[in-house]
């Protein structure tokens, strides 16, 4: 079907349909499997369960990237890696770029950010003196910000210091264990209390912000929390709420040096890992850490996982009170997930699913009461969901899907039977990984495609891929890729990830073609 294009942006004000409120909340490094509504063993989040209760629960959902940035520009744009360029935390975003508060914006809602939204502003729209070029944390043109909490939370250690807390240690120094020796490994709480966190200080300002909202005037926020991202330390009773023995296994080899033999990438990533990232302070290699200090930061973990939960709680709580909670779309999810003592790691990227499968609840006021949809669904089916639930039509070139039939209870049709992720391990400043592996920085990067079966990961370079039988080999333990009787299944799954690749070029403009009649737009 050809259409009369409509531009990049087109402004639907003028539609006077009344729009719901948008709550659209994004947590850091919350794997997908910690919730307690997704059968966790041992993990209790009773307020995304009352979510998920009232909304739909995406158990198979998958970040597109990692770390921060390219998996915030896959979640923001609905385009996957390969489309927005954001290979690694401080590439640059092309201004021109649609996304989400853009989008909103032209619906009329104001977006605004509580948080961060880690996107690298584009240098060709500033000068080269200007400070916002000095750092990654830049604001996604289109939101509005009212309460910023970047890396350094110096807003939210000024917030300590009037309430006569000591934050005089600054960032990250503060989220140590009080009273304990640095370099250990303990659940000793830090200075700061559990209505003191990070979290508490953004749920609060939100809360604050919402009382100041006009009664029947739509409204669009974004909160996007720092927790349950490393350093690895939370305040009472979340830090003894969960014993380091409980807790499922972890997914790795006896050693991890037959981890390392597994691919030159693994042994690379082991080797660099460093404990002072997680636990401040902290000497040696993540590697070298013991059975037990694993489980216990875990165990913290956990507890990281439960407070952002109870902070969750309170937000419902202040949306019913301001009569809000039957007018509002909420939308949580993560950014990516975290390996959490799997393969002995931590932290995220690579091609393992303990770093990509992150929660998604979205909940439409009467529209989902408890579905659970176990089809993969991706990071870039997020924009245009949110686009398609406040009533308008996202772009026909977004590399993601609405997921509104799932959420409306509608049927779906032809939808993916696979999960796709990229990682992108260039380190352009140093130059770490392309010396190590004798590589462009252009070949720094790896792909991924995931069914229920199998997991083919394809890197560049010239580096082997991998093929992991998951029926057989839920742990990814043992790579076939060269094992002669799989060698139908290595192909077969190359062919279909470059498929994917092909398929997904960037569409913006090649959808449209000029003609005698002005431009017109193909639907694909």
């Amino acid at each position: 079907m050809r259409r009369r294009y409509p531009g990049s942006v087109p402004d639907e004000r003028a539609d006077d349909t009344r729009r719901p409120n948008v709550l659209f909340i994004t947590c850091d490094q919350w794997r997908g499997d910690c919730l307690s509504a997704a059968g966790h063993p041992v993990v209790r989040t009773p307020n995304v369960d009352r979510l998920a209760r009232e909304g739909v629960l995406f158990r198979n959902h998958f970040a597109g990237a990692a770390p921060c940035s390219p998996a915030r520009a896959c979640l923001y744009t609905g385009l996957y890696q390969m489309t927005n360029r954001v290979c690694r935390n401080g590439t640059p975003m092309d201004g021109g770029r649609w996304n989400v508060a853009r989008a909103a914006r032209a619906l009329g809602y104001d977006p605004t950010l509580f948080g961060y939204t880690d996107v690298a502003p584009d240098p060709r729209d500033h000068a080269t003196g200007d400070p916002v070029l000095r750092s990654y944390e830049g604001i996604l043109p289109g939101f509005t910000p009212r309460q910023l909490l970047p890396e350094h939370q110096k807003q939210w250690l000024s917030w300590l210091s009037a309430r006569g807390v000591d934050a005089g240690a600054g960032y990250p120094k503060i989220h140590r264990s009080a009273g304990k020796r640095h370099d250990e490994v303990s659940r000793a709480p830090p200075v700061y209390s559990r209505d003191e966190t990070p979290t508490a200080f953004l749920a609060g300002e939100f809360i604050r912000w919402l009382g100041e909202q006009d009664a029947g005037a739509p409204w669009f926020a974004h909160i996007s929390f720092i927790s349950p991202h490393p350093p690895f330390i939370v305040p009472a009773p979340f830090n003894a709420l969960y014993d380091p023995a409980d807790g499922p296994g972890f997914n790795r080899a006896k050693r991890w040096h037959d981890e390392a033999q597994g691919h030159p990438w693994l042994d690379y990533e082991l080797e660099r890992q460093r404990k002072t990232k997680f636990i401040p302070g902290a000497r040696g290699k993540v590697r070298d850490w013991s059975e037990d200090e694993f489980r216990t930061i875990r165990s913290i973990y956990y507890g990281m996982v439960s407070e952002v939960d109870f902070q969750l709680g309170r937000v419902w709580d202040a949306l019913q009170k301001a009569g809000a909670w039957d007018d509002t779309l909420i939308v949580l999810t993560s950014d990516h997930a975290e390996m959490m003592g799997d393969h002995f790691m931590l932290g995220k990227g690579g091609y393992f699913d303990q770093s990509y499968h992150v929660p998604l609840v979205i909940r439409q006021p009467g529209k989902s009461q408890g579905r659970v949809v176990d089809a993969f669904t991706e990071a870039v089916d997020v924009a245009p969901t949110m686009m398609e639930l406040v009533g308008s039509a996202p772009p026909n070139w977004l590399d993601g899907r609405s997921l509104a039939p799932f959420v409306e209870g509608r049927k779906v049709k032809d939808w993916r039977d696979a999960a796709h992720w990229e990682f992108d391990f260039r380190s352009i400043s140093k130059a770490t990984a392309e010396t190590h592996f004798g590589i462009r920085p252009q070949q720094c990067n790896l792909a991924v495609i995931r069914s229920e079966k199998f997991k083919y990961v394809h890197f560049g370079g010239g580096l082997p891929p991998l093929l992991f039988d998951l029926e057989n080999d839920p742990s990814e333990l043992r790579d076939r890729a060269g094992d002669p009787a799989y060698r139908g299944v290595r192909l077969e799954y190359a062919e279909r990830l470059l498929d994917w690749r092909a398929e997904h070029l960037d569409q913006s403009l090649a959808l449209v073609e000029l003609t005698g009649e002005g431009p017109i737009e193909f639907d694909p």
